[in-house]
Formats: structure tokens, C-alpha cells, sequence
């Protein structure tokens, strides 16, 4: 049975939003509310969908901020969903497109859906699970002109939708061998459900399209004239897209975008006119200077890591490791900046060594291009009870392995 079955009607719905109305001025542990709710005669299958759905909701915080109290979510759906501040920006895409009626094919849960919705655009968003189609129908029950339907992307005649007044799509590809979290990654785009060579067809019947993609995909197969864009939260990569060019005011080409819940946002991009396809530009090695700084991984994973080091003067620190570095690195959104203290063996004895000498109470661990488990690093250190707070990065220095101990410094932008 879909397990939403019970809180999608009466009486399941009035119970539901009646327990978060009471959750939120005078919250109850979720043991003892289904303890309550069994003592009150409500059916089992009732109880459990609305102990999940409360549970689903306190977690789904962290994505769609308040507007999760009023949303119904499936697990897969919310584990997958794209977090409400990102799902604006593709909404915004599409409103200043000059769409009208936006497809949101693969909808899950109905992130995109609801943004969309949001702005004032149509939506008709598709999906072959019952749960998900469950979901989203309840999550766009405040706008007219939403649609859902039950089906499979894979059977739709693009052709068809266009006659129906759909005039742009956003795609979100199953990249997994099965419904449940535990499945694996499929990680050839071809493999994906649609393949991708299938959603970038659809550009030839209608001109508006946008595609969820793997933030590992290979820079290669994204079309030359298309923008690909790496967006991160709060220094997490959460997303990486491809648009088509009726979408993509940037041009083509591939950018970074690194955003906040609070509304900042600062992007990075390729050269103007740089086909979305080519290679990462190559660094150069620079000898380890008075700053090391680590990039966001939406600069590392769109190939700008190049672009950036340009802007800022900076080297890398080894041949292929993401660390950049320079004697005069200037605060700048797109890394976090540490002040080089000392360099040590990377072994335990040295790193305590160096980190009590600098009266190091506490230490962050990081590396790359370094075999270690930062875990058990740490608990191997020795530290005195220091008040310093401080950094070390295991990575490569002239081909050595080497432990940096540093300060993390604050950015003030």
C-alpha cells in the first residue's frame, strides 16, 4: 500500500497539520506522541504516516527552511530533493526565459515543481512513482495551474507535450540502479533513465532546457554551446546542471555558483565564449608560500580551480592536488584561507611536537594526495591543553608527504 495513502485524506490530513500546528508551540518527542496516538484508538497505518510525515518534516528543515512544515515528503523523495534556495534560482532561469509552462520531468517530491509554481509559471510535473506523484500533488495544491501526472519520462513524446503548451523542461534522470537509498551511483550518463543523450535531444522540439546532472560528469560530454553550472551551499556541492542556450543568459561555458540560506551568492566563470566541453585549464606548481587555501569543491569539480588561481595570483602546492597557495592570497569567497605556521613530517610525533609548541588545544585534520585517515590521526596526537585552535593539511611538497600546520583565518566578505 502507498504509505501516504492515510494522510492525503480526511480525517489523516486535519490530523496531521493539527499535530504540527502542536509541534511547533509545544513539541513532543515523536515516541511519546505515537505512544498518544495509539492510546487514542488512531489506527496503526494512520499513525505511522503522520509520525513519519512529522519526522520527514523536522529533518526536511535543512532544504526548504519553514516551508517544509507545510509539505509532504517520501525519504528517497527528500534525501534527492534540491534544496529550496538552489530550486529558485532554476525557477528564476525560467521565468526570465519567457516560459510559460515548465515540465518538470523526474519531479520527485516536487522541489522545482513548487518553485516554479512559485513564480507564477505553469507546471506539469511527471513522475512514475505513486509516492512521489502522491507528494508532489499535495505540494502544489495551492496553484491552479499545476498539473501532476503518473508515468514514465522515458514514454512521453516530447512533440506531444509541446502541443499541450509546454515550452521548456527540467529533467532530473534517475542515476541510480533502484529506488532505495542503498542502491548505487550509476555514473555513466548514458546508463541514467533517461539517458542524458535523450533529455539534450529534447532541445530540438523545445528550445528550453535544463537537465540535473552528476557533479562528477566528465566535462567532455557536455554539449560545446550549452552552459554547465556546480552550485554549492554552504561550501557543500550539491548540484551540478546543464542548460540549454534559450536558458543559459551566461552563454555557453561552465560556472560555480556559491550560495547561503541567508541569499548570498557569488559566482566564478569560464572565459566568455569558452565551449562548456573544454578541459580543464592546468596550473602551475608554486613552492609552498605564507598562505594555503582550499578551494570550494564547486570551483575544483567545474574546472575553474585555473580560472581562480589567475584572479588571485596563486600555485597549486603539488602536480594534480586542489590546495592553492602564494605569499599574497587575498580574502576571496571561492576558498578558505589558512597562514602557514610550520611544516613537518607527516607523522604523529612531529605534527604533536609542532601543534604543543603553538599551544594547539584543538586541530581540524584535512588532507589531500595524502593516504591517512584523518580519524585516526587525531586520536593518535598528543596535545597539551592549549587554547589555539589549529589546522593541519596532509598533502605533497616536492613530492614528499608533508604535514602543514596552520591557522584558519576568517573571511570578512
Amino acid at each position: 500500500m502507498n504509505t501516504l495513502t492515510p494522510i492525503l485524506s480526511s480525517p489523516g490530513w486535519e490530523l496531521l497539520e493539527s499535530l504540527q500546528a502542536r509541534q511547533e508551540t509545544n513539541p513532543m518527542p515523536l515516541r511519546e506522541l505515537g505512544a498518544a496516538l495509539r492510546a487514542s484508538g488512531i489506527e496503526a497505518d494512520l499513525a505511522a504516516g503522520v509520525l513519519t510525515q512529522l519526522a520527514l518534516r523536522q529533518a526536511a528543515r535543512a532544504k526548504f527552511g519553514p516551508f517544509a512544515s507545510h509539505m509532504v515528503f517520501t525519504r528517497d523523495g527528500l534525501e534527492q530533493a534540491t534544496r529550496l534556495v538552489v530550486a529558485a534560482r532554476h525557477a528564476q532561469r525560467f521565468r526570465a526565459s519567457g516560459a510559460r509552462r515548465v515540465a518538470d520531468l523526474g519531479c520527485g517530491i516536487g522541489a522545482d515543481a513548487l518553485a516554479i509554481a512559485g513564480l507564477g509559471l505553469d507546471v506539469l510535473a511527471v513522475d512514475i512513482d505513486p509516492e512521489a506523484a502522491g507528494a508532489v500533488a499535495a505540494n502544489l495544491r495551492d496553484f491552479e495551474g499545476a498539473q501532476v501526472r503518473l508515468g514514465d519520462v522515458m514514454d512521453l513524446d516530447i512533440a506531444e507535450l509541446a502541443s499541450e503548451g509546454v515550452d521548456a523542461i527540467f529533467a532530473d534522470p534517475a542515476r541510480r540502479t533502484g529506488a532505495s537509498r542503498g542502491s548505487a551511483r550509476i555514473t555513466n550518463p548514458e546508463d541514467w533513465s533517461p539517458p542524458l543523450s535523450a533529455v539534450l535531444g529534447w532541445a530540438h522540439a523545445i528550445e528550453r532546457v535544463g537537465v540535473k546532472v552528476a557533479p562528477g560528469i566528465a566535462h567532455d560530454v557536455i554539449p560545446a554551446d550549452w552552459h554547465a553550472q556546480w552550485v554549492s551551499v554552504g561550501g557543500d556541492l550539491v548540484e551540478a546542471s546543464l542548460w540549454s542556450p534559450a536558458l543559459a543568459p551566461e552563454g555557453r561555458g561552465r560556472s560555480c555558483l556559491l550560495l547561503d540560506e541567508a541569499g548570498a551568492a557569488h559566482a566564478l566563470s569560464s572565459p566568455e565564449g569558452m565551449a562548456a566541453n573544454t578541459p580543464a585549464e592546468r596550473v602551475e606548481v608554486a613552492p609552498l608560500g605564507a598562505f594555503i587555501a582550499e578551494a570550494d569543491p564547486a570551483v575544483i569539480r567545474s574546472g575553474l580551480l585555473g580560472r581562480l588561481a589567475d584572479k588571485t595570483g596563486a600555485g597549486i602546492v603539488s602536480d594534480k592536488i586542489a590546495y592553492l597557495t602564494g605569499d599574497d592570497l587575498p580574502d576571496n569567497p571561492f576558498y578558505d584561507r589558512f597562514e602557514v605556521l610550520e611544516v613537518t613530517n607527516l607523522r604523529a610525533k612531529a605534527i604533536s611536537a609542532a601543534l604543543t609548541s603553538r599551544d594547539a588545544g584543538s586541530v581540524e585534520i584535512k588532507k589531500r594526495g595524502a593516504d591517512i585517515n584523518p580519524d585516526e590521526l587525531r586520536k593518535s596526537l598528543k596535545l597539551g591543553g592549549g587554547s589555539a585552535q589549529l589546522t593541519v593539511i596532509a598533502t605533497r611538497l616536492a613530492g614528499r608527504h608533508r604535514a602543514i600546520i596552520c591557522k584558519r583565518l576568517p573571511k570578512n566578505l
